[in-house]
């Protein structure tokens, strides 16, 4: 009986997880594009610290542990990403958005081959 009433509970909570959520309005999808770029950023600046930590770990290595480091590897410098700076994308050309004056024409049908 527990089980069943358990199930029952269960069943009626998920559902509101299938519940249709309203569209973005304009400002907050402009802060969501804005975090995203703010991530890509943090990704690439983590990166960038940790290259710069992998170099010092293997030149203390190669410093201190001539025998046993081997030959250094040729790898690609490190890139700073630099300061986090966002710059939103424009609004959309205003001839884009009005509607188009005259209809398109209409493309000839191919013949059926037989």
């Amino acid at each position: 009986m527990n089980k069943a009433l358990f199930a029952l509970i269960l069943a009626a909570a998920s559902s509101a997880a299938f519940a249709k959520l309203p569209p973005l309005n304009d400002e907050a999808k402009a802060k969501a594009e804005e975090a995203k770029a703010k991530t890509a950023h943090t990704g690439k600046a983590d990166a960038y610290l940790l290259c710069k930590s992998q170099d010092k770990a293997a030149a203390h290595l190669q410093k201190t542990n001539k025998a046993k480091a081997g030959k250094p590897v040729a790898t690609p410098p490190c890139a700073d990403p630099g300061k986090f700076v966002y710059t939103p994308p424009e609004a959309a050309p205003a001839a884009a958005a009005a509607p188009a004056a005259a209809p398109a024409p209409a493309v000839a049908a191919a013949p059926a081959k037989k």
